[in-house]
């Protein structure tokens, strides 16, 4: 790699934002704290961030309450809401550098996939809600009596979204996408791990021509700003995704406040089932990007893998073939695989995962360990012989882990894939139909991929069974959920017909 294009991967990007976003404007902290912004990559501070609490989060829902109470958002045609949302998905193309690159320095995102994809796909996922925007409408009813009945579809109101640290930029457009068309306006609390590009996300929305007050966002702690948020008597509902840990919290706030709708997508210990009749060569790299794509960071990752006897050996050949070729390493440069855990935490997080599997019996195939320097680097990391009882097996690690489970008949597999307490997705690798519709309606999970994983798309809901939550986000179930309805009857006196 010559210096220029060395220099290039290397860079941190210009720091823009770092307060609070407002009633349209950036402000301080009415504390005037600040916590401190850490690369991943250096261990180093990046920037000094406003740190919100409850008397900010109070502003904001403030701002956020009276522009739907009495501002112009709610009561603009859905064509105006759409120009303006297309206005706004323009404007992330357009800044897709920047943004691809805060989202690498906060969260470690590959930069050549979020410029290349991940940003454009955001935009996209803005367009698909753009579009929706004018198409949301009541039914005519046909009573049984003397009655004139018809719906109505409303918003829900004033939205607290509170986003995680893994995909700062799909998590931000999935949540206000779908809440700007339904005609809500929001206060956004992004992971304090990862809050720079929700707040350029903020400024470039205010430039499309979103009203003030319609897109608030505070950035500080989960204790704090979060919980604020979910106990809030003036938020009509909250949409979160994280931890199933955190969803009880937020569940118990809500029901212990205003009883404000709740939308929940969580925890995953999603099955990757290979069957004997599988390709290896192609299923072999989808497995491992399954589990170790984005540091192995994803709430659907396939960290249960289940591989039928009689293809088990061959298998993890062809994985340890793989794995050898995984680049670990900046997440700048274009030619790495796997960046940095998120923060210290979780990569002590990871690494004690590692330690009880070890412990426990499970046979280290492959990684285990810290990579030597700074950054939060972990190698890929590999068990078998793991029994569906050991603490890597149970257990979300959220990490660069993968454990390898040998399996003999249909019946156990399926019975070992739903013995887990989450149900977000789950991976069927077989040219046999019969089975892959068989396994797909007997596992009880949200998203199922067959012979493919990771198969996102605008249109494809995405959501939890059990304790992964519930709510979708993705698709136009998502519009749903930020919308309510309202029935309306009248007489209808010597009618000709009902």
């Amino acid at each position: 790699m010559n210096g220029n294009m060395e220099k290039a991967w290397m860079r941190i990007p210009d720091i823009k934002f770092t307060k609070l976003f407002i009633n349209g404007e950036f402000v301080d902290a009415i504390s005037g704290k600040t916590f401190e912004n850490i690369d991943p990559r250096t261990e180093e501070v990046i920037a000094n961030v406003s740190e919100g609490d409850k008397e900010d989060v109070d502003l904001a829902v403030k701002a956020a309450r009276q522009a739907f109470d009495h501002g112009p958002w709610p009561r603009l045609p859905g064509c105006e809401r759409r120009r303006i949302m297309l206005k706004f998905a323009d404007l992330i193309d357009e800044n897709v550098d920047e943004l691809a690159a805060l989202d690498t320095v906060d969260a470690a995102n590959l930069y050549s996939l979020g410029k290349a994809m991940q940003i454009h796909h955001g935009a996209e996922l803005i367009r698909y809600y753009a579009g929706a925007a004018d198409k949301i409408h009541g039914t005519t009813l046909k009573m049984s009596s003397e009655l004139q009945g018809y719906t109505l579809v409303e918003p829900i109101g004033v939205v607290g979204h509170i986003v995680p640290w893994n995909f700062p930029t799909q998590m931000f457009v999935m949540k206000v996408g779908p809440a700007l068309a339904a005609g809500c306006t929001m206060v956004v609390k992004p992971a304090e791990q990862t809050p720079l590009s929700a707040l350029y996300y903020a400024h470039l929305a205010k430039q499309a021509g979103v009203p003030d007050g319609v897109i608030n966002v505070v950035t500080g702690y989960g204790s704090t700003a979060g919980a604020a948020i979910s106990s809030h008597m003036d938020i009509d509902m909250v949409s979160f995704t994280g931890s199933t840990e955190t969803g009880h919290r937020i569940m118990q706030a809500a029901a212990t406040s205003n009883l404000k709708a709740v939308s929940l997508e969580l925890g995953g210990k999603s099955p990757f089932i290979v069957f004997d009749d599988a390709d290896v060569d192609r299923v072999a790299p989808l497995a491992l990007l399954g589990c170790f794509f984005n540091q192995g960071q994803i709430c659907v990752a396939g960290t249960r893998t289940f591989v039928q006897e009689g293809i088990h050996d061959k298998f993890v050949d062809r994985l340890l073939e793989e794995v050898k070729r995984w680049v670990v390493g900046d997440p700048f440069d274009p030619n790495v695989n796997q960046g940095p855990q998120v923060d210290k935490k979780q990569y002590k997080k990871i690494l004690s995962y590692i330690e009880h599997g070890k412990r426990e019996g499970a046979t280290l195939l492959a990684g285990g360990k810290p990579l030597p320097g700074k950054g939060y680097y972990i190698e890929p990391t590999i068990f078998t012989d793991v029994t569906d009882d050991m603490t890597i097996a149970k257990e979300e690690i959220f990490g660069p882990v993968m454990s390898i489970m040998k399996f003999k008949t249909v019946e156990e597999v399926i019975k070992r894939a739903n013995g887990t307490k989450y149900g977000l997705a789950a991976g069927i690798m077989t040219n046999d139909l019969n089975i892959a519709n068989t396994v797909a309606r007997s596992l009880r999970a949200g998203a199922i991929w067959i012979n493919c994983y990771f198969a996102f798309d605008n249109d494809l809901p995405i959501g939890g069974y059990k304790m992964s939550g519930f709510g979708k986000d993705m698709g136009i179930q998502a519009l749903h959920k930020y919308l309510q309805i309202k029935s309306v009857a009248t007489p209808i006196f010597n009618s000709p017909w009902l």
